[in-house]
C-alpha cells in the first residue's frame, strides 16, 4: 500500500510540475478561416491543476507544487500571494519561492477539490506583476472506507417448498470512496453464513434460495450473513457485513391427521338437544388458515341422532345431541367422522389426500327419568253451563325407566286460580268443579303435573280446554239509541234504524228477528232481515206540549236452539224541526222556547241576581265594620297576637285610677303552695297579710269583659281565651311590685333571698351586697 501511494505521489508531482509552468512561445501566429493573422498575447505564466493524495502519512507538511513567474528574476523583488479555498489554513505558499504545501492531512470524502487563486506582486511597490489566475487542487482517493449496509439486521421471508432461485430479498451496501478512481468503491457480495440453503448474487446483492422444497415444519428460521467487499473482492479490499433473518412462510403441504383411529364417548339419556357429548381433535403441522379444518359425519347408525360442529378457535370437532336419547330404546351408537382442510393448495395436491377419518362410538347411560306423557299437549272441549263434576278427558303418563314407578296426577293451581277444574290423582281424569261460561272465557289453559311417587320427579303438560257455545244469551241493542221524531213528521217516515248483538256464537251465524211487544198506534217496526230493523211512524202531528217522549218496547229474538229473546226499550223524543226535518229543539228546552225565553236569557238573569246579592252582603259587612273596630288588629290566629289597649295609665304612682291591690290573689296567702320544679331548702314565713277573699271588683270586671265579647258582632268567629291572674301566683318570690313596699329601702331585709335556691342566687347577691355596703 505504501509503495502504491509513493508511486502515485511521484506521478502527481511530475504532473504538477509539468502543468505548473506552461510557458507560451513568443512570436507565434496563426491564420483564421478568413486568412487573417491572429496574434496571441504573451503571458508570463499559466497552469491548470495540482493533484494531491488524501490521508498523507509522511512527516512534515505535504508538498503540493511550485509556482513561478517569468517576471521573477530571482532577485528577491517578487512575492507570491495565494487566495481561495483553504488558503492560509489548509494550504500555504512560500512568498519568495512559490512552493505550496498542505498543512494537514486531507480527506477526499470530506472535500474532493479546492479552487485557489495565485498572483505575483512586487514587494517594493505592492503592484501586481501579473493578474491573478485560478487553479484547482484535486484530492486523489485511496481505499480508506469500508462498505456499509443501510441496516445491521434485515428481516425477510420466503414460502416453504419454493424452487431453487426463488427471490428472498435484495441487500445493498455503499462505499464512500471515489467510484471513478480505481476499484476502491467497486463492491462484490458474498455469503458468509447460511449455505447451502441460500445464495447471493455478487454484483446485485439479491438473496435467493439455494435448496429446493425446504419444509417449514422441519426448520422455520434461518440466519444468513452477507458480506460486501470493495476492490472488486480482491485481496486487501475492505469489507462490511449484515445479518438477514429469513423465515419460511407456511403453505398447506401437511394434511390433517387423527391421532387415534377410534374414539369412545358417553352421554346420559337426559342430555338436552344441542348439548355437547364430547370433542375429538385432529392435528395439522401447518399453521394459520392452512391448519383450519372441517369435521363431518360420513355415516353410522347415529348419523340422525348426533351432529358434529367445528370449533373455530380450538379446531376441534364437537359432537352434539341432535335427537332425544332413550337408554331403554338404544344404548350404543357408531359414527364415522371425517376431517378435511378448508384451504387446499392445488400445487401440493400430490402430497394428499388432505383429509382423514376416525370411528366414534357413543354409549348412552341410564338416568332416572321423570314420567312421560303420551302427548305433548292435550285439547279438550266442553259445553258451557255443563254441571260441576262433568268429565272433560283423561291425561296419561308413564315411567319410561325399566322399573316402572307409580305416577300421581295433580293440577298446578297457579294455572287454575279460580279452581274450575279437578283431576283424579290415580287415572288422570279431568273434571269441572264449577259451571263454565263461554262469554267469560272461551279457553282455559292449565298445567297438569305427573309425579313419580318413589323419586318425586315431575313432568308437566299443557292442557287446553275449549268452552263450546250454548245459546244461553238473548240478543240486545247493539248500542244506546237517541231517537227523536219531529212534530211535523208524516206517517210512514223513518226515524231510526236499529241493530242487535248477541254474545253467543252460533255455528251458522246470527239471525235476529225484530218485533213490537204490542201494537203501537204511533210507531211500527220493519225487519230488514239483515239483523237490522227500521222504526217508522204510523201517524203525523206529534205535539211535544202534549207528550214530549214515547217509550217503544222492541222484542229481539235469535234463531239458535233454544230460542232466546229479550225486550229492549227505545225512547223516542218529540222535537221541533224545520221544514227540511232538521232538529232545532227538544223536550225541556222546547218548552222554554214556547215561553219566549232562551237559554242565554236565563243565564243572564241568574248572573244579575247573583251580582246583586253579593253587593248587598258586601255593603252590610262594611257598615258593621265601621260601627265598631275589632280588638284583633291582625287577621291571624288570636292565640299568636297581643291585644293592645289605647288607654294610657298613670304608672306606679297612679293609685287613684284603679286600686291594683284588688288584683292580689288571696289564695297565695292562705295556701302554702311549693314549687314542683325545685326542692325547697326551707320553709319561710310569708311577709304580707292576706287580702280580702271576696274581690267583687275583680269578679265584676271579668264578667263585664265576658259579656262584652259575647255580644260583640265584630269579634272573631273562633273561640278566644283571655286569662286574668293575680300577680305573683305560683312563685316563691310572690309579687315584685313596689306599690306596697316600705317607705324607705332601709326597712327592707333581703336575707331570705339566699334561701330560695340557685335560681335566685344572682338576685340575692345583688340586694344582700347593697345592704351590707349601706350598713358599712
Amino acid at each position: 500500500m505504501i509503495i502504491n501511494q509513493v508511486t502515485f505521489l511521484l506521478l502527481s508531482c511530475l504532473l504538477g510540475w509539468s502543468s505548473a509552468l506552461i510557458r507560451p512561445v513568443p512570436g507565434i501566429s496563426t491564420l483564421d478561416r478568413d486568412g487573417r493573422t491572429l496574434h496571441r498575447t504573451k503571458r508570463g505564466w499559466m497552469w491548470n491543476s495540482f493533484f494531491l493524495l488524501e490521508e498523507w502519512t509522511g512527516t512534515g507538511k505535504q508538498y503540493v507544487g511550485k509556482l513561478h513567474s517569468d517576471m521573477d528574476t530571482e532577485d528577491g523583488h517578487v512575492k507570491y500571494v495565494l487566495t481561495g479555498d483553504g488558503a492560509g489554513t489548509v494550504f500555504e505558499i512560500d512568498e519568495n519561492s512559490g512552493d505550496i504545501h498542505a498543512t494537514r492531512r486531507l480527506d477526499r470524502e470530506e472535500r474532493a477539490s479546492y479552487t485557489l487563486s495565485a498572483k505575483a506582486v512586487n514587494k517594493t511597490s505592492g503592484q501586481d506583476l501579473e493578474r491573478a489566475s485560478e487553479f484547482i487542487i484535486k484530492i486523489h482517493d485511496i481505499n480508506d472506507n469500508e462498505p456499509k449496509f443501510a441496516k445491521d439486521t434485515y428481516v425477510a421471508s420466503v414460502s416453504e417448498m419454493s424452487n431453487v432461485g426463488a427471490f428472498v430479498m435484495r441487500v445493498t451496501a455503499t462505499d464512500a470512496d471515489d467510484e471513478a478512481y480505481g476499484n476502491s468503491a467497486k463492491l462484490v457480495y458474498s455469503i458468509l453464513q447460511g449455505q447451502p440453503y441460500f445464495s447471493v448474487e455478487p454484483e446485485t446483492g439479491i438473496i435467493k434460495t439455494a435448496l429446493p422444497n425446504m419444509i417449514r415444519e422441519n426448520r422455520e428460521h434461518y440466519q444468513v450473513v452477507i458480506q460486501a467487499k470493495d476492490m472488486a473482492g480482491q485481496m486487501g479490499g475492505l469489507s462490511g457485513t449484515a445479518t438477514v433473518n429469513i423465515t419460511l412462510m407456511d403453505v398447506n403441504n401437511s394434511p390433517p391427521r387423527f391421532p387415534h383411529s377410534t374414539y369412545h364417548l358417553s352421554t346420559p339419556e337426559s342430555a338436552e338437544i344441542g348439548s355437547s357429548v364430547g370433542r375429538i381433535k385432529a392435528y395439522d403441522a401447518d399453521v394459520g388458515e392452512n391448519a383450519e379444518m372441517w369435521f363431518t359425519i360420513l355415516d353410522g347408525d347415529g348419523q340422525d341422532v348426533f351432529n358434529i360442529i367445528t370449533d373455530g378457535t380450538s379446531q376441534e370437532g364437537v359432537i352434539t345431541v341432535k335427537k332425544q336419547l332413550d337408554y331403554e330404546s338404544k344404548r350404543l351408537y357408531s359414527l364415522r367422522v371425517q376431517v378435511t382442510n378448508t384451504h387446499i393448495d392445488r400445487r401440493f395436491e400430490h402430497l394428499g389426500p388432505f383429509s382423514d377419518t376416525a370411528m366414534v362410538r357413543i354409549t348412552v347411560t341410564d338416568v332416572d327419568e321423570p314420567p312421560l306423557f303420551s302427548r305433548a299437549l292435550y285439547i279438550f272441549e266442553v259445553d258451557e253451563d255443563t254441571p260441576a263434576g262433568s268429565s272433560l278427558g283423561t291425561v296419561s303418563a308413564r315411567d319410561p325407566d325399566i322399573i316402572n314407578h307409580l305416577v300421581k296426577y295433580t293440577i298446578d293451581r297457579h294455572t287454575d286460580l279460580e279452581r274450575l277444574f279437578n283431576i283424579d290423582s290415580n287415572n288422570g281424569t279431568i273434571s269441572t268443579l264449577q259451571a263454565l261460561d263461554r262469554e267469560t272465557s272461551k279457553w282455559h289453559n292449565i298445567s297438569v303435573l305427573a309425579t313419580e311417587l318413589s323419586t318425586a320427579l315431575q313432568t308437566r303438560v299443557p292442557v287446553f280446554i275449549k268452552v263450546r257455545d250454548v245459546n244461553d244469551n238473548a240478543p240486545e241493542f247493539a248500542m244506546f239509541y237517541e231517537t227523536f221524531v219531529c212534530e211535523n213528521v208524516r206517517a210512514g217516515q223513518l226515524i231510526q234504524t236499529i241493530s242487535a248483538v248477541d254474545t253467543d256464537e252460533p255455528l251458522v251465524g246470527h239471525k235476529f228477528v225484530f218485533s213490537l211487544s204490542t201494537i203501537n198506534p204511533n210507531f211500527t217496526i220493519y225487519d230488514n232481515e239483515d239483523n237490522t230493523a227500521r222504526i217508522l211512524t204510523r201517524r203525523g202531528g206529534f205535539n211535544r206540549r202534549e207528550m214530549n217522549s214515547y217509550v217503544l218496547p222492541v222484542v229481539i229474538s235469535d234463531n239458535d236452539y233454544p230460542i232466546q229473546s229479550s225486550t229492549s226499550t227505545l225512547t223516542v223524543r218529540v222535537c221541533a224541526c224545520d221544514s227540511r226535518g232538521n232538529v232545532q229543539t227538544c223536550s225541556t228546552e222546547a218548552l222554554l222556547l214556547s215561553a219566549g225565553l232562551s237559554t242565554g236569557a236565563l243565564v243572564a238573569i241568574l248572573l244579575c241576581i247573583l251580582i246583586l246579592l253579593m253587593i248587598v252582603v258586601l255593603f252590610a259587612a262594611l257598615r258593621r265594620q265601621k260601627k265598631k273596630e275589632p280588638l284583633i288588629i291582625s287577621k291571624e290566629d288570636v292565640r299568636d297576637n297581643v291585644v293592645s289597649y289605647n288607654d294610657e295609665g298613670g304608672g306606679e304612682e297612679d293609685t287613684q285610677a284603679f286600686d291594683i291591690g284588688t288584683l292580689r290573689n288571696p289564695e297565695v296567702i292562705d295556701t302554702n303552695k311549693l314549687r314542683r320544679d325545685i326542692m325547697p331548702e326551707m320553709l319561710f314565713p310569708f311577709r304580707r297579710t292576706s287580702p280580702i277573699k271576696d274581690n267583687t271588683d275583680v269578679r265584676d270586671f271579668i264578667n263585664g269583659r265576658l259579656q262584652e265579647n259575647d255580644s260583640d258582632p265584630t269579634a272573631p268567629p273562633y273561640d278566644s281565651l283571655a286569662t286574668y291572674a293575680y300577680e305573683g301566683n305560683g312563685s316563691l318570690a310572690e309579687s315584685l311590685s313596689s306599690l306596697e313596699s316600705a317607705a324607705t329601702e332601709g326597712d327592707q331585709e333581703f336575707e331570705y333571698l339566699s334561701h330560695w335556691g340557685p335560681q335566685f342566687k344572682k338576685l340575692a347577691d345583688m340586694y344582700i351586697g347593697q345592704e351590707s355596703q349601706r350598713e358599712t
